[in-house]
């Protein structure tokens, strides 16, 4: 499903994209994220809440095979995806909270991942042999921290340099799921054509449905709409590389395959579904921002009587 270099050269890909991430980041964002902690608790809230326990519902409601299940739930685990940044700032979200809620949903995800996996998979019923061993995801994501570190230390030292980093990391997350899609595809459309539509609609469902309920979770813990498109656009985007990297190291062979196809399958189709929704959200926006205006020209108007 992935060849060796697709792998070295995803892995590669990674690092570079935690590098800009990094970057994105100062020590001041995290004082003011817990000093001000409530709209990134929401997200947490809604990332390791909803994402996983809807991974394992489409599982067990699909009656998907033990390696489909464990994709599938894995995917629910994984941290928020760095593209979702880009995705916030199209849409005319709040950008800051973007950020911090990918840098701390990829630190959380340290002890959140191996606890969540291991829990939900345990109450799926699934069989040692498809085990995700926590020492892997750990081995992945401190990996991945170093390259996020640096860039922090980078962005200190030289706000320019920093900022380029930071510019390229955003754009090569998006980078990443086009290159699967332009060496993938082509290579694998027999699998395509055959795979069931449940699968499908899993893979999509994931996002979509995250997006719907981290929005009116959102909405229920009073956050603004603005904040509440934020984070449901946090919520639904998941970090697909990072499963796949997971997968690749822990399984081998036909295993490792069978499990790939929902991790792939995700990354494939959350670029289609997020700009779908980055354009409702932009619109929405758009229309908000019009009635503010008009409501203080209203006033103006009013007062000047």
């Amino acid at each position: 499903m992935l060849t060796e270099f697709e792998t070295q050269l995803l892995g590669l890909m990674m690092m570079v994209i935690m590098l800009g991430m990094g970057a994105s980041l100062t020590y001041r964002d995290f004082l003011i994220a817990f000093r001000k902690p409530k709209g990134v608790l929401v997200g947490l809230v809604c990332q390791y809440g909803i994402m996983p326990f809807l991974g394992f519902t489409l599982a067990i409601v699909l009656n998907f095979p033990p390696a489909l299940a464990v994709g599938l739930i894995l995917m629910g685990c994984m941290p928020g995806g760095t593209t979702s940044n880009i995705f916030a700032y199209f849409s005319k979200g709040v950008l800051a909270l973007s950020i911090m809620m990918t840098s701390i949903s990829t630190l959380v995800a340290l002890v959140a991942v191996p606890a969540l996996l291991a829990f939900y998979t345990g109450v799926a019923g699934i069989g040692s042999e498809f085990a995700v061993p926590a020492s892997n995801v750990a081995q992945v994501l401190l990996v991945l921290l170093v390259p996020t570190i640096i860039g922090m230390v980078t962005r200190k030292l030289n706000p320019n340099i920093g900022a380029t980093m930071e510019l390229i990391g955003s754009f090569m997350g998006v980078f990443v799921i086009l290159f699967l899609v332009v060496t993938w595809v082509p290579r694998n459309h027999m699998l395509l054509a055959a795979t069931p539509f449940s699968v499908y609609f899993a893979v999509i469902g994931l996002g979509l449905i995250g997006m719907a309920l981290g929005f009116w979770l959102s909405r229920l813990l009073r956050q603004d709409r603005s904040r509440s498109r934020t984070i449901a656009l946090e919520t639904g985007i998941q970090n697909g590389p990072l499963a796949v990297l997971i997968v690749t190291l822990t399984f081998t062979g036909t295993m490792q395959q069978d499990v790939l196809l929902i991790p792939v399958l995700y990354s494939l189709f959350i670029v289609i579904t997020s700009t779908i929704v980055t354009l409702a959200f932009r619109r929405i926006a758009d229309r908000e921002a019009l009635a503010r205006d008009q409501a203080k020209t209203g006033s103006v108007l009013q007062a000047g009587r």
